[in-house]
């Protein structure tokens, strides 16, 4: 046995679980729960800003794909065009892809539009009452729902990875 290859798999599928577990939780539970708050709903996502949340998942994801690659890059020969034609191939292949396509719309998408609510809430906490009050608030709930959709879209690319990657050997 390659304790190379053994440490990878550990790495890629406990971190894959988290993540993509973490996801789920989140659209499915927490987004949804911090929503129906409104404003009592900030100490909760001030919690997760504090605690590191949004620097530590994209560690994971990161993480993940990486270990996913070198992997693949075992599998396959050094990424020869033979193994990663066969079905297996293209099936990991395939989870590879939506993989990272989820990883970027999250990190590019909503990790950034929920980073740039933070940035923005306090600010129009402390403005008056008035047109300029609201503006903020209206760019700040654009925000949210953009984030809200891009987690959407996360958890479906990330539900359709494992989905490849889990049938990738009985194909």
């Amino acid at each position: 046995m390659d304790a190379v290859i053994i440490a990878l798999r550990i790495v890629h599928i406990v971190l894959g679980v988290f993540w993509v577990g973490t996801i789920f939780f989140v659209v499915t539970f927490l987004a949804p729960s911090v929503q129906a708050l409104g404003p009592q709903g900030a100490p909760l996502m001030q919690q997760l800003l504090q605690r590191r949340y949004f620097d530590v998942l994209p560690v994971v994801a990161g993480l993940t794909i990486v270990s996913g690659l070198l992997l693949y890059w075992r599998d396959s020969a050094g990424f020869t065009g033979d193994w990663m034609g066969t079905r297996a191939g293209m099936a990991l292949g395939t989870g590879g892809v939506l993989a990272i396509a989820g990883f970027t719309i999250g990190m590019f998408v909503m990790r950034s539009s929920t980073l740039k609510v933070f940035a923005l809430a306090p600010k129009a906490q402390q403005l008056a009452e008035g047109p300029e009050r609201e503006v903020a608030m209206q760019e700040i709930q654009a925000l949210r729902q953009r984030a809200a959709t891009s987690a959407r879209w996360v958890a479906a690319l990330l539900a359709l990875a494992t989905i490849a990657m889990a049938v990738a050997r009985y194909l």
